[in-house]
């Protein structure tokens, strides 16, 4: 019997799998030392010609007893399902972490995908909203 290499425990498997697919075909085609937005730029290119519904630069509203009283703007959502957040540089901070799980609180999303570009190769970090999972497991 042969073994899928795919997990099936994983928030939305095989989408995940195809962003993680274009974040390493865009790193193994530019490599390392461009800005953000080169990556980005690059990165839509991909998704688009995979035909990966996704939106760039999305203006998520942040609330405070109904009011609006800021705003947080995501790299990507892709499929409506996941925020991509892509980084530049070696190392992943707490800063970055706590942005992206806030993108996601806000949001009400189940997953992000955090992406660093580094001289060292591209780097990615899968990030649960654990208040979304405890809900929808409860």
């Amino acid at each position: 019997m042969k073994k899928s290499l795919q997990r099936h425990d994983l928030i939305y498997p095989e989408l995940s799998y195809r962003i993680v697919g274009v974040l390493f075909s865009v790193f193994n085609e530019l490599g390392y030392g461009y800005k953000e937005q080169y990556y980005q730029r690059a990165i839509a290119k991909e998704l688009k010609e995979l035909n990966i519904s996704f939106q760039e630069q999305i203006m998520y509203p942040i609330k405070f007893k109904g009011s609006t009283i800021g705003k947080q703007i995501f790299d990507f959502l892709i499929d409506n399902k996941i925020i991509l957040e892509i980084k530049r540089g070696d190392r992943f901070s707490n800063k970055d972490i706590i942005q992206t799980t806030g993108y996601l609180r806000i949001s009400n999303l189940r997953l992000a995908i955090l992406a660093r570009f580094s001289s060292k190769g591209l780097k990615f970090k899968r990030i649960l909203n654990l208040d979304s999972y405890i809900r929808n497991n409860s």
